[in-house]
């Protein structure tokens, strides 16, 4: 998963706040600041095991307070559920 897809993911379940660019350098940006409490990210994670078919532990996903924190997590577990299948 790529940021721009993690950001569009984020605007569709939770939306954007005005005063908040998520097209700029927002990648080590604490997510509260970018205005996404934690339901928000644990609905974004929701919506990404639902399009991905991966499951996310949600005290993984409450550690990552950055978009590359929880994009790590997500690859991480992307990467993982493909070697299961290809095994």
């Amino acid at each position: 998963m790529t940021l721009a897809e993690l950001t569009a993911l984020l605007r569709e379940c939770a939306g954007e706040d005005e005063g908040v660019d998520l097209d700029g350098d927002t990648l080590d940006t604490p997510l509260a600041e970018l205005k996404y409490d934690s339901l928000a990210v644990l609905q974004t994670a929701g919506r990404i095991e639902c399009d991905y078919g991966i499951r996310l532990s949600d005290d993984a996903v409450a550690e990552a307070h950055t978009p590359r924190l929880l994009l790590d997590f997500i690859n991480e577990s992307l990467a993982e559920s493909r070697a299961q299948a290809a095994a």
